[in-house]
C-alpha cells in the first residue's frame, strides 16, 4: 500500500521552514500531497489565490529534487473531512497521513467530522516552537480515536509573520521574494512608488500525472 503525506499550510508566505517540511516528507513517503488550506479561523494579509501561487512556486523548487511532491489545489477546502475524502478518491488503495502542526492540537475537537476523519487518516504532528505539546491534549486525541505519530523533524528558525513584519529575504526561497516584491504582497512593501507588474495571479501550472514509486 502507498503512503501519502497530506500537508496543507495556511502560511503567509510559505518560506524555507514550509519548504524543509515538504522535503523532510519527501523521505518518509512514497508521494506528498500539498496545497493552501482554506483555513476559516485564520486571517490572512494575501488572498487564497496568492498563497496559491507562492506555494506552486515552493513545490517546483522542491520538485527538482523530489519528484513525487506535488501541488493539488482541489485537496484546499474550509473542512478538512472534505479534503480528505477528496484525498481518497484520488488515491482509493493509499494509506493517507494528515499533516498538522503543534498548534492546531488543541483545536481538533471542534473541527468538523472529527471522529470520522481520525478513522480514515493518520496523523503527523509536527512541532512548532511556540506551542509546546502537553499529555491532556494528546490523551484527547486518544479518545477521539486518533491514530498518531509525533514528528522527530526541527526545521530552520524562520517564520511566515517574521517575513511579513521584516521583508527578510532568507525566510523565502529567491522566486517567491521575487513574486511578493512583483506583487507588493505585503507592508513592509512601498505600494505608493511601484505599481505591481502583474494585474492578476499568474495562472497555475497542472500537476504532473500521478507516479507513485
Amino acid at each position: 500500500m502507498n503512503q501519502i503525506a497530506l500537508f496543507g499550510t495556511s502560511a503567509d508566505p510559505p518560506t524555507i521552514g514550509h519548504q524543509s517540511i515538504i522535503e523532510w516528507l519527501a523521505g518518509l513517503y512514497d508521494y506528498v500531497a500539498v496545497w493552501a488550506a482554506d483555513n476559516p479561523f485564520k486571517d490572512h494579509q494575501s488572498a487564497l489565490s496568492e498563497r496559491l501561487r507562492m506555494l506552486e512556486l515552493l513545490v517546483q523548487d522542491s520538485q527538482q529534487r523530489h519528484g513525487h511532491v506535488c501541488l493539488h489545489a482541489e485537496l484546499s477546502h474550509p473542512k478538512t473531512l472534505m479534503t480528505v475524502k477528496q484525498a481518497q478518491q484520488i488515491w482509493p488503495q493509499a494509506q493517507l497521513t494528515l499533516v498538522v502542526g503543534s498548534d492546531v492540537v488543541p483545536t481538533l475537537s471542534h473541527w468538523y467530522g472529527i471522529q470520522t476523519l481520525f478513522a480514515h487518516v493518520q496523523l503527523l504532528i509536527l512541532h512548532r516552537p511556540d506551542a509546546h505539546l502537553n499529555a491532556a491534549a494528546l490523551v484527547e486525541l486518544q479518545s477521539l480515536g486518533a491514530t498518531f505519530a509525533i514528528a522527530n523533524f526541527q526545521g530552520p528558525p524562520v517564520s511566515s509573520s517574521h517575513y511579513r513584519h521584516t521583508g527578510d529575504s532568507e525566510d523565502v526561497p529567491p522566486s517567491i521574494a521575487a513574486y511578493i516584491q512583483q506583487r507588493h504582497l505585503y507592508s513592509w512593501n512601498d505600494r505608493s512608488t511601484h505599481p505591481p507588474e502583474f494585474s492578476q495571479p499568474l495562472p497555475l501550472n497542472p500537476p504532473p500525472s500521478l507516479n507513485l514509486r
